[in-house]
């Protein structure tokens, strides 16, 4: 190691010579920057330090990371055994290496840091402190230079001479000790700055020597054949991953290569499936926000057995918000927006509105809600039973305003006849009963067409208006048969009505067959969008039932109440009514004809309990007149008007006012 050149000569402390106090002056100057320096390398030295402090907390967190992914659970975890074991494995050598970095930080403190700590508090605070004391005792031994140098020459005072002589000694003697430290601690500072330089880097470089040492050891062969099956396993799974990807490009090329009408709304290219029983997809639907206001939410909606799911974007899953068993629906006119449709549970309080966004999708949903109505999703084989239930509300229905055109179009005509005048009641006429329920085929032939209004001739009416009268139904009723009918009526009862539908049935005896036939008229007005009905008022007397147009009181059909065979109101939904007509078809020459039977659907204002019960009482009246003591008993049990009718209910209040409106909305 070569010489130090330069240093302080302590013999020449005591002369303090310019010379002296010039070299002293590079001496301090490199003190000064040793100091700044040293203060530099402790930073990156206490840098280092942290760091590998850092390095081992850090390694340790990994290895406890590792060691949880086995206990996250993931969704799609399955399948992810290998990949638990091998971390584990892995996070056995990250805490081995833990350990390591540990002792590595624990050998920087101690052979790096502290002897460069040790080097700045002792030696360079040292050489702060003496030449601090040098100063002083220079400073002292000036002012008692400055004292004695002002003595008399002429009056001498020998005790005040020999007194700074003393002092000037004591400052001088104190300057040189002074001066001898501070000159021995800067020559020394040369030699143990060099040592403070090599010692922490020898240190810091020992304990990586010894860290990658026991690095190799622990890694070295039983690792090998770990890290190699790694690395094998990495490869598969890139290679899978890149089969994935490749398969995923193409896919979406293909995708994305469809035609542009897959983009656009109420485009859709395949037909409407009127058989599913399950449907989901993203709906519209409004919400009142206040008394007169509302809005409309997008939601995604899905049918899950008989229930209707709403699951909001982002929720884990749905939740019901109607029960679809035995519920109505249909498609309505809201807000001016296409595609809009209602269903309503079976007590008429709870309706929601929905808005489809294609018309495929609006037939779609509308067709699958009717399907759950009837709890076919309950059945052993779901889709043969929606395709034979839906046969005739789906294929044959086609929307026929004149009754004429329907009885024409019937692929049975003598099955739709109206009942002729003359008929007898006979409750025994007609298909046979079973115990067990019929089928729907047995009520009603699949392809039956369906009316869905009456309308009345132009010609007809003209003629009603000039005569002043009635006019003659065209199915056999007479001016006179009517006339008759109306004086002899004890009973005279109008309900305010709309008109769903009517079509021929096969039986006459069972009131299952109504109930089929308004299950398959709401379907059918469902399907071909037919929501407008015409308000009629239905006249119910001792003899026959009248429907008659509240504009021009003509009445539009009239029904003889003995043809009348049955009647029955909506199990479910009380508003709904219907009755079965017997008629006869003399075609064949046959004396008796063949019976034909025909059912009307009505919604009524009121429950359809209370024009069946009024039904029945005229039914009663009918057969009371046979036989005069029965009449006269009925009469006193019952209360009558002023012109001596019976009273039964008031009259519906809202007839007036319906009476001006043509097409209403129904609510079946």
């Amino acid at each position: 190691m070569p010489a130090v050149h330069h240093k302080l000569l302590l013999e020449e402390a005591l002369q303090d010579s310019p010379q002296t106090r010039s070299l002293l002056s590079v001496f301090e100057e490199d003190a000064g920057m040793l100091t700044d320096y040293t203060n530099q390398l402790l930073q990156s030295m206490q840098r280092v330090f942290g760091a590998q402090s850092e390095m081992g907390l850090a390694t340790e967190q990994l290895s406890q990371q590792l060691l949880d992914y086995e206990k996250k659970n993931f969704a799609l975890g399955k399948g992810d055994e290998e990949v638990i074991n091998t971390l584990q494995s892995f996070a056995k050598t990250v805490g081995e290496l833990n350990s390591l970095h540990s002792e590595l930080a624990n050998q920087m403190a101690d052979s790096m840091v502290f002897p460069l700590i040790q080097f700045r508090e002792k030696d360079l605070t040292e050489i702060s402190t003496l030449k601090e004391i040098f100063g002083i005792a220079t400073d002292e031994h000036e002012a008692a230079m400055v004292k004695y140098s002002r003595l008399p020459k002429k009056r001498e005072n020998e005790k005040l001479k020999a007194d700074l002589v003393k002092e000037v000694a004591y400052t001088r003697r104190k300057q040189h000790q002074a001066s001898l430290q501070y000159y021995c601690a800067l020559n020394a500072l040369q030699y143990r700055k060099r040592v403070a330089m090599l010692e922490p880097m020898l240190g810091y470089t020992q304990a990586q020597i010894s860290f990658f040492k026991k690095g190799i050891e622990l890694v070295s062969k039983k690792m090998d054949n770990f890290l190699s099956s790694v690395s094998t396993m990495t490869q598969s799974i890139q290679t899978q991953l890149d089969t994935e990807a490749e398969a995923m490009r193409m896919s979406q090329k293909e995708l994305l290569s469809v035609d542009d009408s897959v983009y656009m709304p109420d485009q859709d290219t395949e037909s409407v499936n009127r058989t599913l029983i399950q449907k989901a997809g993203y709906l519209n639907i409004r919400n009142k926000t206040g008394l007169v206001t509302t809005a409309w939410d997008r939601l995604f909606f899905f049918t899950q057995g008989g229930n209707l799911m709403c699951q909001p974007r982002g929720a884990v899953a749905g939740g019901m918000i109607l029960d679809l068993d035995n519920s109505s629906v249909m498609a309505v006119e809201c807000e001016d927006r296409r595609y809009c449709f209602q269903i309503t549970c079976p007590s008429g309080k709870t309706s929601l509105i929905l808005q489809a966004e294609s018309k495929k999708e609006y037939e779609e949903w509308i067709c699958t809600v009717n399907n759950i109505s009837r709890q076919i999703y309950l059945t052993d084989n779901p889709e043969a039973v929606a395709i034979r239930m839906n046969q005739s509300a789906i294929q044959a229905v086609t929307p026929i305003t004149s009754f004429e055109k329907r009885q024409e179009g019937s692929p049975n005509p003598d099955r739709f006849e109206i009942a002729k005048p003359g008929g007898v009641y006979d409750s025994s006429r007609g298909s046979q009963k079973t115990g067990a329920a019929p089928e729907p085929e047995e009520l009603i032939a699949p392809g039956t067409p369906i009316q869905f209004d009456i309308m009345l001739p132009a010609s007809e009416f003209q003629d009603q208006n000039r005569g002043g009268g009635r006019r003659t139904n065209p199915f056999g009723e007479t001016d006179d048969d009517c006339s008759s009918d109306n004086d002899d009526s004890l009973l005279q009862q109008v309900f305010v009505v709309r008109f769903l539908g009517s079509m021929a049935v096969r039986c006459g005896d069972n009131q299952e067959v109504i109930y089929e036939a308004m299950r398959q008229v709401l379907a059918a007005r469902a399907i071909h969008n037919i929501f407008r009905t015409t308000e009629s008022h239905l006249m119910v007397t001792s003899s026959n039932l009248r429907l008659i147009d509240p504009q021009t009181q003509v009445t539009r059909i009239s029904f003889q109440l003995e043809d009348v065979c049955q009647f029955a109101a909506h199990q479910e939904n009380g508003r709904l009514m219907g009755f079965v007509v017997e008629g006869r078809d003399w075609t064949d020459g046959d004396e008796e004809g063949e019976a034909s039977y025909s059912a009307f659907v009505f919604e009524s204002n009121t429950e359809g309990e209370k024009i069946c019960y009024t039904i029945n009482l005229a039914k009663d009246i009918t057969e009371a007149k046979k036989d005069p003591e029965a009449l006269a008993e009925l009469m006193k049990n019952m209360p009558f008007t002023n012109d001596g009718k019976f009273l039964l209910l008031e009259q519906e209040t809202d007839m007036s006012n319906g009476a001006g409106q043509e097409d209403l909305e129904s609510e079946a």
